[in-house]
C-alpha cells in the first residue's frame, strides 16, 4: 500500500502566468515513495486506470498523437504527470473541456509542480481532489466510483460555470479578442475593460431597457402596442375568473388560447380550447403561474421563435407537437417517459436541446389530455395516438426559410417594444410566406430569450447567435479595450508606474493606477496599501470611469496569481533582479526569472509595445518574444543593443549629455535634463535615471508628446491636483526648449 500524494500548495492563477495565457490551478505535489516507482513499476496500474478512465486514449500528451499519454504510461512516467491527465479527463467527462496541463520537477526530490486549465476555480479544486483519490485507488487497488465523481463535478459545473447561452457570447467575444470578466457567480459578465466595457446577463445587455422588459412581460399591453403599429396580433382580453374567461372566449370566437399574462417558455399555456370546462380548467392552470390570465384568439399553425438582435432576425426555430402511441398496456404517463423523455436529446438542464416533459412543470398537458377525454392514468389502445403538447420545444431550425416580409415584421415588433434583443413568438402555417397571406400573427415578444434552441437545435443547423450579440455590442474592429500598461520588475517599478499614470492623466484620459502605493483613479486615491496583487488590481478594469490603466506587477504577483489582464498595450520590464520571496517558488537563477518576467512581454498586443531595459542582458533577450514593437531604454546610447536597434530605425530612449532623448535612428528629441527632474524622495539617486527612462519610453509608446512629458515631469514630484494653466505654461516652456533636430554625437 503506497502512501498518498501530498499537496504542499494549491494556487489559482487567474490571469496570464508563467505557464500559459489562461487561468490555471497550480499544485505542488510531494509524491513521496512514488518517486522511485514510475508507472511501469506499479503492477496493474495501467489496467486499472484505463478501465476507470477509457477516455485517456484521446490524450496526445508530448507524443503528439492519439494514445500518446497511454504510451508514456506503459513506458514509465511519474505520479504527478499521471495525476495531471486524470484531473483533465475528469473535467472533460463533466463537460468542462480541458486540454492544457503541465508537470515539472523541482530542485526538491519528489516534489513537482503540476498545473491544468481551470475554467472555474472551485470546479478545478474539486476535480483535483477527486483525481487524487482516483489515482491512489489505481495505484493501490480498490474501488472508486467514477460515475459518482463525474456526477458531482457536473453538479458543480451546473451551479458555478457559465450557462451555455452566456458561454456562447463569451466564446464569441474571445474569438474577437475582446476580454471578459465574470462579475458574479451567475451569468453577469463584463465584456471589455473600463470605460469601453459592455455587460451581458445571458441574452440581456446593458442596452436592454427596463421599461421595454416591463412592457414585454405585460402581454396585453405589448399586444395593444404592436396592433397600434400595424403588427398582426391575435385578439385577446385579460380576465379575472373562469366565468369571465369563458365569456371572453365566446366574444372573441372559438377556439381560443388561455395563458398567463407573462407567459414564459410555454408554461401555463393551453391551446385550441372550445368547451367551457376546457376554458375553466385552462384558467386555473394559467392563474397558478401567479401573474394574471389572458384569453386570446387561437391562430392555426406552428409556433415559431425568431431571435432579433439589434435590428435584424439572426435565427429562427419551429416548435413541434409531442405525441405518444398506445400499446394497450401502458398509461399515458408511462408512454410519456418511454416514448418522449427517453429521447437522448431531452433532459432537465440546458445541455439538452429538448426539455423532458414533467407534468409538474407543464400542467397544460392535463388540459390537453382532458380535451381528448383522457388523463395521465388512461391506457390508450394499441396504435392510438394521443397528443401531449401542441407546441413542444422550439427545436427545429428554420432560419433559412424565413420570408423577408416576416423578418421585417418581427424586427419591427422588437423595436415597438423597445428591446435590443428579443425572442418573438409567432404562429404561422408556413414561415416562408408572408403572415397576411395565411392569417399568421405575432403572439408574444420576450425579453431575455433563451439561445440554446438556436445553438443546439434538435434538427437543423446551429446558428452563431453569440457572435451576433457580440457584433451588436461592439462595432467592427472594436476590442472593448482601454490602453493597459503593465510594469514588471523588482527595482523602481512603483515609481515607474506612478510616473506613467501621471503623464497619461495629463494626456487626457482618466487613468487608473494599481501599485504598491495604492489604488488610484485619476488623481484621486481610492485606497492606500499594496494593490500590486492581481485580484485587487482587477478592480480597475471593472471601473467604468477608467479610460486607461497602469499596473505594477512584481515577479511574486506573476508567479502566485498571474496578471490582472489578458493582454496589454504597453509592457515594461525594468530589470531581472531576483527577490528572496521568489526562492520559495524555486526561482533562483536567471533562466527561471526570465520565464517569470517574459509573461509581461508575452501579453503585449500585436499593435502594442514592449519597453525593455537594454542594460540588463536578461531583459534585452526578451525582445523577440514581443508580438508588437520594442522600445529599448538605457543610460548609455553606445550599448550594442541600442546601437543595433537604432540602426534598424527603431525607437529607443537614453541619455545624451545628461539629457533624456527619444531616438528612432533618424532623429533625436530632447525631453528634459536629468538634473532638472525630481522624482521624489522614494526614488534613490541610483534608480532615478532608469525609472525616468522607463517611464518616458512607456509614455512615448502611449503617444504622449515630448512637450507634455516635460510638463508632467515638472509637476510630478508635487503629486497634488494642478490647474490647467500651470500645465499649459510648463508645456510651452518644454516646447521652447525642445528641438526636433538631431543632437550632436557625444
Amino acid at each position: 500500500m503506497k502512501n498518498p500524494i501530498r499537496f504542499l500548495r494549491v494556487s489559482y492563477l487567474g490571469g496570464p502566468n508563467i505557464w500559459t495565457y489562461r487561468p490555471v490551478l497550480e499544485s505542488w505535489l510531494d509524491i513521496g515513495e512514488l518517486e522511485d516507482l514510475p508507472s511501469d513499476k506499479l503492477p496493474g496500474l495501467y489496467e486499472r486506470l484505463t478501465a476507470m478512465l477509457p477516455g485517456l486514449i484521446e490524450h496526445h500528451c508530448g507524443v503528439g498523437e492519439r494514445g500518446g499519454f497511454l504510451q508514456r504510461l506503459r513506458e514509465g512516467t511519474w505520479a504527478g504527470h499521471i495525476l495531471e491527465h486524470v484531473v483533465i479527463e475528469l473535467q472533460n467527462m463533466a463537460g468542462v473541456q480541458t486540454g492544457f496541463g503541465q508537470t515539472r520537477s523541482t530542485p526538491v526530490r519528489g516534489v513537482y509542480k503540476m498545473v491544468f486549465r481551470a475554467r472555474d476555480e472551485q470546479v478545478a479544486r474539486r476535480a483535483l481532489t477527486l483525481g487524487h483519490d482516483l489515482l491512489m485507488v489505481a495505484v493501490n487497488g480498490g474501488h472508486f466510483d467514477v460515475a459518482a465523481a463525474v456526477h458531482e463535478l457536473r453538479e458543480l459545473v451546473d451551479d458555478l460555470c457559465l450557462g451555455p447561452s452566456t458561454a456562447s457570447i463569451v466564446d464569441a467575444a474571445t474569438g474577437r479578442r475582446i476580454p471578459h470578466i465574470r462579475l458574479n457567480d451567475g451569468n453577469l459578465v463584463q465584456l471589455g475593460y473600463g470605460a469601453r466595457q459592455r455587460r451581458i446577463w445571458t441574452a440581456e445587455t446593458d442596452r436592454t431597457s427596463a421599461i421595454a422588459e416591463s412592457i414585454a412581460s405585460d402581454k396585453d399591453l405589448s399586444k395593444r402596442m404592436l396592433a397600434a403599429c400595424g403588427v398582426p396580433v391575435p385578439e385577446g382580453r385579460v380576465v379575472e375568473s373562469p366565468e369571465a374567461a369563458w365569456e371572453a372566449a365566446q366574444d372573441i370566437g372559438l377556439p381560443v388560447v388561455v395563458k398567463p399574462t407573462d407567459a414564459n417558455h410555454g408554461r401555463g399555456v393551453s391551446l385550441e380550447l372550445t368547451r367551457p370546462e376546457e376554458v375553466r380548467a385552462a384558467f386555473a392552470v394559467a392563474d397558478a403561474e401567479g401573474s394574471g390570465v389572458i384569453v386570446e384568439q387561437f391562430i392555426r399553425g406552428f409556433e415559431h421563435r425568431l431571435l432579433v438582435v439589434g435590428d435584424r432576425v439572426v435565427a429562427a426555430s419551429r416548435g413541434d407537437e409531442a405525441w405518444v402511441t398506445g400499446d394497450g398496456r401502458s398509461t399515458v404517463l408511462q408512454l410519456i417517459d418511454s416514448q418522449i423523455n427517453s429521447d437522448p436529446r431531452r433532459g432537465l438542464n440546458e445541455d439538452f436541446p429538448l426539455n423532458a416533459i414533467r407534468l409538474e412543470e407543464y400542467p397544460a398537458v392535463a388540459v390537453e389530455l382532458q380535451r381528448q377525454g383522457k388523463s395521465t392514468d388512461s391506457v390508450p389502445a394499441e396504435g392510438e395516438r394521443v397528443l401531449i403538447m401542441r407546441n413542444g420545444n422550439h427545436a427545429i431550425d428554420c432560419t433559412d426559410d424565413v420570408h423577408p416580409d416576416v423578418a421585417a415584421l418581427v424586427a419591427l415588433a422588437a423595436r415597438v417594444i423597445g428591446l435590443d434583443i428579443a425572442g418573438v413568438d409567432l404562429v404561422a402555417q408556413d414561415i416562408s410566406r408572408p403572415l397576411h397571406e395565411q392569417g399568421g400573427a405575432i403572439v408574444e415578444v420576450n425579453a431575455g430569450p433563451g439561445l440554446l434552441m438556436h445553438l443546439k437545435p434538435a434538427v437543423g443547423t446551429p446558428r452563431p447567435v453569440g457572435r451576433a450579440i457580440v457584433d451588436h455590442l461592439f462595432a467592427p474592429g472594436d476590442s472593448g479595450r482601454v490602453p493597459v500598461v503593465g510594469v514588471a520588475g523588482s527595482r523602481g517599478t512603483t515609481a515607474v508606474a506612478r510616473l506613467i499614470a501621471w503623464l497619461a492623466n495629463l494626456n487626457g484620459p482618466q487613468v487608473g493606477l494599481a501599485c504598491r502605493a495604492g489604488l488610484f483613479v485619476g488623481r484621486r486615491p481610492l485606497q492606500h496599501g499594496d494593490f500590486s496583487q492581481a485580484r485587487a488590481a482587477k478592480r480597475l478594469l471593472m471601473n467604468r470611469g477608467v479610460e486607461a490603466a497602469v499596473f505594477e506587477n512584481p515577479p511574486l504577483t506573476i508567479v502566485s496569481e498571474g496578471l490582472a489582464y489578458d493582454r496589454c498595450h504597453v509592457g515594461v520590464v525594468t530589470d531581472a533582479t531576483g527577490s528572496p520571496a521568489l526562492e520559495a517558488f524555486h526561482i533562483r537563477e536567471d533562466e527561471h526569472l526570465f520565464k517569470v518576467l517574459r509573461t509581461q512581454v508575452d501579453v503585449v498586443l500585436p499593435d502594442g509595445v514592449a519597453v525593455l531595459n537594454a542594460a540588463d542582458p536578461v531583459v534585452a533577450e526578451m525582445a523577440p518574444l514581443c508580438d508588437g514593437e520594442v522600445i529599448f531604454f538605457a543610460q548609455d546610447p553606445a550599448l550594442p543593443v541600442i546601437v543595433e536597434h537604432l540602426a534598424q530605425y527603431r525607437r529607443a530612449v537614453y541619455l545624451r549629455h545628461g539629457v533624456v532623448v527619444l531616438g528612432d535612428g533618424q532623429s533625436e528629441r530632447a525631453v528634459a535634463a536629468l538634473t532638472d527632474v525630481s522624482l521624489g524622495e522614494d526614488v534613490s539617486a541610483e534608480d532615478k535615471a532608469p525609472v525616468l527612462l522607463a517611464a518616458l519610453a512607456a509614455a512615448w509608446a502611449l503617444g504622449i508628446s515630448p512637450e507634455l512629458m516635460g510638463a508632467g515631469l515638472q509637476t510630478f514630484a508635487r503629486e497634488a491636483p494642478i490647474a490647467l494653466a500651470p500645465v499649459r505654461r510648463a508645456m510651452e516652456t518644454a516646447r521652447a526648449s525642445t528641438t526636433t533636430e538631431p543632437l550632436e554625437s557625444a
